[in-house]
């Protein structure tokens, strides 16, 4: 079996990088459609198109409406298609860039993404998740290739809510447990960078999570919020990307079908879902209660309460269970077979686990 380490074309880091997207999409594209949420074209608009102006790149703006669909992935292509761009870029959070990622695949365009909230791995990823209007997952659609530029502004990230930030330390707590689930059974064949990369998101989580916390709560850039944007953005992105996901990102697509109860980020759901897997796992009470110790300290859930779902009835519990153990879920990446009445039973006891913590 090969092996192959994913990654995007070009990745830049730093307070006041936004500035610098010209020169970067220089090397891409003249013809540019720029789109996202509004809260993020708000921030960055005029410092973008200033920019690709300087670097004689023509920019078009259209907003995203807010929701990974294939109804708003069709909708942004044709804008693309129809202005002649031959670079899409997408600013905001996940769904935004999700979406852009997919437009470019359309249009033919090559792609530049532009978190300004550091919540999830999206940028980095050559996937988009699909989701339907009514706002539940409903596939991953697998691009051909990378993002070609990631640009991250720290000053824009840390000026966001802090829970942003939070939400992507959830999303990467699972990236080395997920990696190490795959390769101990063996379903995906995986580089010693891959593993390395996914290792050192982990550890930089517990060494650098709590000071970074602390210091985008107050919208500062220190050493700390640039390692945990990393973890959160490149190392987080790599790690999955090129390891593979397992247990935890199954469990977020399950409660995706009572997001309208719980309304939290991905990242958060898929700190709860880590904890699940570990309880899948049968992993020793000291990994555990790690995970439990960081997800209480940074303040990510480690129960069913914490989700807004502590009154959860046990048919809600199933069908979770069942669409988090579906075909072509990430959950059979797993050594063992996992079952809907396996998964239900993981996340009762997850959420035990979580409350014992609390007392």
């Amino acid at each position: 079996m090969t092996q192959v380490l994913i990654a995007p074309g070009r990745y830049v880091q730093g307070a006041g990088a936004i500035h610098e997207i010209g020169q970067h999409a220089s090397l891409l594209g003249k013809s540019a459609l720029v789109t996202g949420s509004r809260t993020g074209l708000a921030q960055t608009r005029e410092a973008i198109l200033r920019s690709l102006e300087s670097a004689g790149i023509t920019g078009v703006v259209e907003a995203f409406n807010g929701e990974s669909s294939w109804e708003e992935i069709d909708r942004l292509a044709t804008e693309a298609e129809g202005a002649q761009c031959d670079l899409v870029i997408g600013v905001g959070g996940g769904k935004a860039l999700d979406t852009a990622k997919a437009v470019a695949f359309k249009a033919g365009a090559r792609a530049a993404m532009v978190p300004t909230i550091a919540s999830t791995d999206a940028p980095c990823s050559a996937i988009s998740i699909i989701y339907t209007p009514e706002h539940t997952f409903q596939q991953v659609l697998t691009l051909p290739r990378n993002p070609d530029l990631v640009l991250v502004d720290t000053a824009v990230c840390a000026r966001a809510p802090v829970r942003f930030l939070v939400a992507g330390m959830g999303d990467a707590l699972a990236t080395w447990f997920e990696a190490d689930a795959c390769q101990r059974s063996g379903s995906r064949s995986i580089t010693l960078t891959a593993m390395a990369l996914a290792r050192l998101c982990y550890n930089t989580l517990l060494d650098y999570g709590l000071q970074a916390r602390e210091a985008a709560s107050k919208g500062a850039v220190t050493p700390a919020v640039e390692k945990i944007v990393e973890a959160n953005t490149l190392l987080s992105g790599l790690g999955f990307e090129s390891a593979g996901l397992a247990a935890a990102h199954s469990v977020y697509d399950g409660f995706t079908i009572l997001h309208h109860r719980h309304h939290m980020y991905h990242g958060e759901v898929v700190a709860f879902g880590t904890l699940v897997q570990l309880v899948i796992e049968g992993r020793p009470e000291s990994d555990v209660l790690e995970v439990v110790d960081f997800c209480a300290s940074v303040g990510l859930p480690y129960t069913l309460s914490q989700m807004n779902l502590g009154d959860i009835q046990d048919k809600e519990l199933m069908a979770v269970a069942e669409k988090a153990t579906a075909e072509g879920e990430y959950v059979h990446n797993m050594a063992v077979k996992v079952t809907p009445g396996m998964m239900r039973d993981a996340i009762v006891a997850a959420d035990a686990i979580g409350q014992a913590f609390q007392r």
